[in-house]
């Protein structure tokens, strides 16, 4: 490895196991390194060199004289894009350096290109790239469909080959399996969970279906046309639900390994198929990681069932509290019921649906399978809870029977007998049965088994079904098969149990039958070539084989030995029988055969590590081994099973029987443990393969994230090591591994032999054999010995490879420092003569320069000698100009000055003269009106005096004309009032609604007048508000004018300037005002008018709101006045009192009463009874109604006091309540007597001189009477001042509480109540 060269360096840790470096030196004991790629880069490192002795990192010994450096790798030279376009890089076979990671760059290139097949020999790699490319589109299966036809005729040209593909696979194997021998073919796709193997099957089923599909087809059971094609295809998406679930590495991962066996005739048309599965994961059912699910059926079917569905099966919403129904159900819960992301359980149950129907499954048959499914899903529903049994033991029972009951329903199983399967566990010992109640942890272990078991059997019996709906009619058709096998990939856990232990078995004894197939391959290629291979050694793994299956030592055959000791035997005991048995020695770590190790403290933890081919793996015995390799039955669930229960579970139990029990004809069948049952269908899988020609696929997953254009060159690396492609690259080591056609041999060394002349050795190949120039080559570069020449190849052993590498690396370097040396004096010859034309090209526009700059100067000169001449006389003319305008100015100044001075004086003379005259003008006019005022006065009082006295007398005759009108019409209107009575109730019904209707309108009216008032007032105080402030700063801006015009007439200029303006009006001229700052008004400016505007609009809404208050009071009392009538001797309305009392405190008020805090009389009467208790609180309405002009009516209300109110309002309020009462029952016998007056009819009682006195008195008594009831009631303010100023007046002598109520305004009320005050006063 000469400097310069670039390598592979292997580092420990880290994302990228190989980083590309470049040889900087080299020492014979070391090799210096520097990084050209990673995080690293320019990083140097030292590899010392390795001894002869040692092995290759692929396990080959090294040869002699090969010097080999720790962890560095020769790189292959990248290839030109015209190779790329040739697909030179798509047999990894074809590299000159094959090994680890030159694989691993060939296959990162190819992916981040969009190539994700690529060939090592006969093995395909196949690189998942989580997004849908355009590669399996109908025209390019056509194009391989049609080379691989051309292939088998021999008609296909080599330089025209398509690239690796999947479909060139399944295509070689039809066309092997169509060839004279008519040898069946089978393709093997194997790779870890994520890695693409499901769709890879998928595709090569496609092809090979598409490749033997024929048109005619078979009828189905609905008489629809359906292909062997579409059917085989079909039983993917039952397969898929079945078996599948999502994992964290991928959302459709098949968790079990199956064989799909298509069948084809001599014609090569597709008769049928047949699936063989392997090793089903029921451990998920029972549990499953967070993140992860379950199988996809379970879930299919909660969410994509249909209401009817749901009432079947018993999935009721109500019952998971809010959950969804797959977050609810134990068995699919347990990891959170994530979606998929490629598809939805809706839509995979309709795809499963009809996969279903296409198999000629019946609707009944469908609704089984479902309902069976539903039922393990409420079988895990079922929990447990202890109790102590009569022995004192802990003991299950069931916390709830509904679940256990719709489970045993949906299972089609009796209930009592999966009570007892649950929850009690039989023993056969010496022929008796032992009957063993579970704990509840026990009964939920059970639960889960027979669950498993179910399930377990459900599978198997899909798989049957599946066979039967797709297999062929008569074995005699079947020249030929091709088979698929989708099977698990190599896997290595933190903890690795029982199942990853048969996994890497599978694949142990899958890589044994692909290492023989690639040594026969190489043998078949040194044969083709005539190369000796007599010295090449097979890899064998039969050792690692033998140490899990052979009896009676094997690890497996030692676990079924355990399983057979029943309740003695256990994991631990098993896992020290290894050890004694592999690790004989005290201190022994590592078994005879280095497959076998287990360290002190891993024996003690019963762990132990097996060496697979793909690296040690490290098993834990204690999880579960026996139990999984036992896997039976209980006796209970055969029972359960056996008897009564349904015609599909019996059949799903038969087909588990078949599958776990071997017939014997000396004896009854024995059961199988499932090591057993493995290693049975891994030998038959084994054998079936080795009779037909393998085709490989590996399949590679670039990432864990599955994010397209991602790639973890440590995850892929220990990918291509699980997978054996690193294996198959040791086998070709181990003979010849480099490997050139002649022509590329040639062209790459011809430059190791410089000094050969051309007649000895060309250089050029054209019309020259290149299996002669090589043979000549060899003759001249070895002497002698044997010449590794083929028929088209050269074979190179790795030791001699390196050092004609070596070699021509060191020409590569010598002839590259010759050609640099050359360029490098032709790079400084044309510098130099670049330089010296460019000096002088300098050297020209130097002088050029200096020439233009002593030009330039003598311009400037004479520019500043004309510049100077024009400035002197600019300035003489300033000066000048500078005098006249100062002569003039302070002449005009003097002038204005005197001018000015002259009109002040005569103006001031003006006002003086005008003032004078203005104050003898007012003194004059005032004393003249004061005069008239005088006499006016008292000829008024003189006229004043005699209308007074005349209308004294007017008033006497008047007051008798009323008391006669007032007789006359007090009779009119009994006699109008008795013929009414009865026949005007309906009248008066009719009207009380009407006037209720009227209210209730002008309360509407009422109410948006005040909301309209308040509004106007809100803007108007916001007005006036805004107009103080516009007022302040006007205030404010007068009082800066002000200041100013002082400022002003303090300066100088001012007198100045009122000297120019007397001297102008002296002159006669106008001078023009000096210019005054006008005060500025931003914003909106209130007028006087705008508010003047809305305060009338204010005073208009307020009058109209008091009239329309008035209507509504109006109308209120011709209610209460129609109501009384209409009742007659009924009793007291408590409603329309308070109504009525309301509307008369209001008017009275004079503001309007709020309805809402008038009590009702629910709460009236508890006041009542505390304030005034009366006996009667309405007598009979008056029977009579006095009408005059006016249209004022009289209504008298009597209370009679009986009993003195109970001071429980508060000091202040009694005291005034008790004077009320002291005013009321003051001359009882004067109540009496005008009650007779007022209720009898007779109309000569209304000529009491005592009358006109007690109706004032009544007047004032109502007034004093309400206004203390507001007061105790309501508390109102204008209220409580009216009866402060009514209680200080001397009324002892009131003996009754009538109330006036005008049904005018209450300005013609007031003058009463004044009339009144003066009557008693007197």
């Amino acid at each position: 490895m000469e400097p310069g060269t670039q390598v592979w360096c292997h580092q420990t840790g880290g994302d990228d196991p190989w980083i590309l470096s470049e040889v900087v030196s080299r020492t014979p004991a070391a090799l210096s390194l520097k990084f050209l790629s990673g995080d690293d880069a320019g990083k140097v490192i030292e590899r010392p060199l390795v001894s002869e002795s040692s092995l290759n990192e692929d396990g080959t010994k090294m040869e002699m004289g090969e010097k080999k450096y720790e962890g560095v790798e020769l790189a292959n030279p990248p290839l030109s894009e015209a190779e790329l376009r040739e697909g030179m890089d798509n047999d990894m076979i074809s590299l000159p350096h094959l090994h680890e990671p030159a694989i691993l760059h060939a296959v990162s290139e190819r992916y981040f290109r969009g190539e994700i097949y690529t060939w090592t020999g006969p093995v395909l790699i196949a690189v998942n790239p989580f997004q849908r490319l355009p590669l399996y589109t109908k025209e390019i299966l056509e194009s391989y469909r049609h080379e691989g036809l051309l292939r088998s005729q021999n008609l296909l040209d080599a330089n025209k080959l398509l690239g690796p593909h999947v479909y060139s696979v399944a295509d070689r194997s039809y066309r092997q399996m169509m060839s004279e021998q008519r040898k069946s073919q089978s393709i093997l796709i194997s790779g870890e969970s994520g890695a693409g193997k499901t769709e890879t099957t998928k595709i090569v089923m496609l092809y090979l279906t598409t490749l033997g599909s024929n048109d005619g087809g078979s009828a189905t059971e609905g008489g629809e046309k359906l292909s062997i094609m579409e059917r085989v295809l079909q039983s993917n998406p039952i397969l898929e639900a079945f078996g599948n679930a999502k994992t964290l590495r991928n959302d459709n991962s098949s968790r079990f390994g199956k064989f799909i066996e298509l069948g084809f005739n001599r014609a090569g048309i597709l008769q049928g198929a047949k699936v063989q599965t392997y090793l089903l994961e029921k451990v998920r059912l029972g549990f499953h990681a967070s993140g992860e699910r379950n199988y996809h059926i379970f879930y299919q079917l909660l969410r994509g069932a249909n209401e009817e569905q749901h009432h079947k099966y018993c999935f009721h919403d109500g019952i998971t509290g809010g959950l969804e129904l797959a977050n609810f159900f134990h068995y699919t819960g347990q990891g959170g019921a994530p979606q998929l992301r490629e598809f939805t359980d809706e839509d995979g149950l309709k795809y499963t649906l009809k996969s279903m129907r296409s198999m000629g499954w019946s609707e009944e048959k469908i609704d089984n399978v479902l309902s069976i499914i539903a039922g393990i899903l409420h079988l895990g529903q079922v929990k447990f809870e202890s109790k102590m049994s009569e022995g004192g033991q802990e003991i299950a029972q069931l916390a709830e029977e509904k679940t256990v009951a719709d489970a045993a329903k949906l299972l089609g199983v009796d209930l009592q007998k999966l009570i007892t399967a649950l929850t009690v566990r039989i023993m056969v010992t010496r022929g008796e049965e032992i009957r063993i109640d579970l704990t509840p942890d026990k009964a939920a272990d059970a639960r889960d088994a027979l669950s498993k078991t179910i399930y377990g059997a459900m599978f198997l019996w899909v798989v049957k079904e599946v066979n039967n709906s797709i297999k062929w009619e008569n074995d005699k058709d079947i020249r030929s098969s091709a088979g698929v096998l989708d099977i698990f990939g190599f896997e290595s856990f933190a903890v690795n149990s029982f199942e990853q232990l048969c996994i890497n078995f599978t694949n142990e004894a899958l890589q044994q039958q692909f290492n023989k197939f690639i040594f026969k391959l190489e043998q078949e290629e040194y044969e083709r070539e005539s190369i000796n291979w007599a010295f090449i050694s097979f890899p064998d793994n039969q050792d690692c084989l033998d140490t899990i299956q052979a009896r009676p030592k094997g690890i497996l055959p030692m676990l079924d030995d355990e399983c057979k000791l029943g309740q003695r035997g256990s994991d631990k005991n098993w896992a020290k029988r290894l050890n004694e048995t592999y690790l004989p020695e005290k201190n022994q770590t590592i078994s005879d055969n280095s497959r076998f190790s287990a360290t002190a403290i891993q024996k003690a933890k019963g762990i132990f590590c097996i060496r697979h081919f793909a690296g040690n793996v490290q098993y834990t015995a204690e999880t579960g081994f026996l139990e999984k390799n036992r896997d039976e039955i209980p006796l209970t669930a055969k029972s359960l099973f056996e008897e009564d229960s349904s015609d599909l579970i019996k059949e799903i139990y038969d087909v588990q029987l078949e599958q776990s029990e071997e017939g014997s004809d000396k004896g009854p069948s024995k059961s199988k443990t499932v090591s057993q049952q493995f290693k049975a269908q891994l030998q038959s899988l084994i054998e079936m393969i080795e009779t037909t020609d393998p085709h490989y696929i590996r399949c590679l997953k670039p990432n864990d994230a599955a994010k397209p254009k991602l790639l973890t060159r440590k995850r892929l690396t220990e990918q291509l090591r699980y997978g054996g492609v690193l294996e198959a690259v040791r086998v070709a080591r181990m003979g010849y591994p480099v490997r050139l056609d002649h022509a590329g041999f040639f062209k790459r060394y011809r430059m190791l032999l410089p000094s050969v002349p051309e007649e000895k050795l060309t250089w050029s190949m054209e019309d020259e054999e290149p299996q002669k120039l090589c043979v000549k080559f060899l003759d001249i570069l070895l002497e002698e010995g044997a010449k590794p020449l083929g028929k088209t190849k050269v074979f190179m052993r790795k030791g001699p490879h390196d050092l004609l590498e070596s070699h021509r690396v060191f020409h590569q370097n010598a002839s590259s420092t010759l050609i640099q040396s050359w360029m490098k004096g032709m790079q400084q010859r044309r510098r130099y003569l670049i330089m010296g034309d460019a000096a002088l090209t300098v050297e020209r526009w130097y002088r050029g320069c200096m020439g233009r700059a002593r030009w330039w100067r003598l311009r400037e000169a004479q520019a500043s000698r004309l510049l100077t001449n024009n400035f002197r006389m600019q300035v003489v003319r300033i000066k000048y100009n500078r005098a006249r305008t100062g002569t003039i100015s302070l002449q005009a100044q003097f002038r204005g000055r005197a001018t000015r001075r002259m009109r002040a004086l005569t103006k001031i003379q003006a006002y003086r003269r005008m003032y004078l005259c203005k104050t003898a003008y007012c003194n004059m006019k005032s004393a003249t009106i004061a005069l008239q005022c005088c006499v006016r006065r008292g000829i008024a009082k003189k006229e004043f005096n005699e209308i007074k006295r005349a209308q004294k007398d007017m008033g006497k005759l008047k007051e008798h004309n009323e008391k006669l009108k007032m007789e006359m019409a007090s009779l009119k209107a009994m006699l109008q009032a008795q013929a009414a009575t009865d026949a005007g109730k309906a009248e008066s019904e009719k009207a009380i609604k009407e006037k209720e209707k009227e209210v209730k309108q002008l309360e509407s009216r009422v109410s948006q007048l005040e909301r309209e008032l308040a509004n106007e007032k809100e803007l108007v105080q916001k007005l006036e508000k805004d107009l103080d402030e516009q007022k302040e700063n006007n205030r404010r801006t007068m009082q800066d004018l002000q200041y100013q015009k002082e400022l002003v007439a303090r300066s100088p200029q001012v007198s100045e300037n009122a000297r120019k303006h007397a001297r102008a009006q002296s002159a006669g001229q106008s001078i023009p005002a000096e210019p005054v700052a006008e005060a500025v008004v931003v914003g909106h400016t209130i007028t006087p008018e705008a508010l003047a505007m809305h305060r009338a609009e204010v005073a208009r809404l307020e009058a109209q709101l008091e009239e329309e208050r008035k209507m509504r009071h109006a109308a209120s009392r011709e209610i209460n006045v129609l109501r009384s009538a209409l009742e007659g001797k009924g009793e007291y309305d408590g409603t329309a009192s308070t109504k009525f009392i309301s509307d008369t405190l209001s008017e009275v008020s004079g503001s309007e009463i709020d309805r809402s805090d008038v009590p009702v009389p629910s709460d009236v009467e508890p006041a009542m009874r505390y304030v005034h208790p009366v006996s009667c609180c309405l007598i009979r309405c008056l029977r009579s109604f006095w009408f005059t002009k006016r249209k004022w009516t009289c209504l008298v209300l009597l209370l009679q006091c009986r009993k003195k109110p109970q001071p429980a309002l508060g000091d202040e309020v009694s005291r005034r309540w008790s004077y009320v009462y002291d005013l009321l029952s003051i001359n009882f016998k004067l109540i009496r007597m005008v009650n007779i007056c007022m209720l009898t009819p007779s109309y000569l009682a209304l000529q009491c001189l005592h009358f006109r006195r007690l109706v004032f008195l009544f007047i004032l008594g109502a007034m004093v009477f309400f206004v203390g009831v507001v007061v105790v009631l309501r508390r109102h303010r204008a209220a409580q001042k009216a009866m402060e100023s009514l209680l200080a007046l001397d009324v002892s002598h009131a003996p009754l509480v009538p109330i006036f109520v005008d049904s005018l305004d209450l300005t013609r009320f007031l003058p009463l109540l004044l009339e009144v005050i003066s009557f008693i006063s007197l």
